[in-house]
């Protein structure tokens, strides 16, 4: 098998984490073909031997950045109004809808880690080397990712207050 080769193995999982990305399976469809188009196109820059989920999983989060800042530049993107969850104790379809709202309002950011970690099981490393950030900038992340969404299906804060001690 080519080192080309090698990146079908990875389509399924950069799929999986594109559609939990934007929510939308056409528009995942789309930044995974973009994804695809210049991973092959700039392939020549990976260097053998190290880890190429991680290099495609760079990619695709540069190509989804790109096209949220076209998208904020041309003014598509709105803020919708919070609203609780609708929960239904006998239907798992409305959780499953909720979980999918709260990750469609996370910042980008914050999506991408908890994406990272949770669905794709990454490490804290390759989510840190894939997203070109610091170890402890995905953790933070990821914290917070956790505590919005946990607010988002539970409609109520878990985090710790802190009291001011002189």
């Amino acid at each position: 098998m080519t080192e080309r080769d090698q990146v079908v193995v990875h389509i399924p999982r950069l799929r999986r984490y594109a559609r939990a990305l934007v929510g939308d399976p056409g528009a995942a469809d789309d930044l995974v073909q973009d994804t695809l188009e210049r991973a092959l196109g700039k392939f020549h820059l990976w260097k053998p031997g190290t880890d190429l989920r991680a290099w495609l999983f760079t990619i695709m989060h540069n190509v989804f950045v790109n096209h949220v800042r076209r998208r904020r530049e041309l003014g598509v993107l709105d803020d919708e109004a919070l609203e609780r969850p609708v929960r239904d104790s006998q239907d798992g379809t409305l959780a499953l809808r909720d979980l999918q709202r709260g990750l469609e309002r996370l910042p980008a950011d914050q999506r991408e880690v908890l994406l990272l970690v949770v669905l794709e099981d990454m490490s804290y490393q390759e989510a840190a080397t894939a997203l070109g950030v610091p170890i402890g900038t995905v953790m933070s992340r990821l914290s917070r990712a956790r505590d919005r969404l946990r607010i988002a299906m539970d409609g109520e804060a878990t985090s710790t207050h802190f009291q001011v001690v002189k």
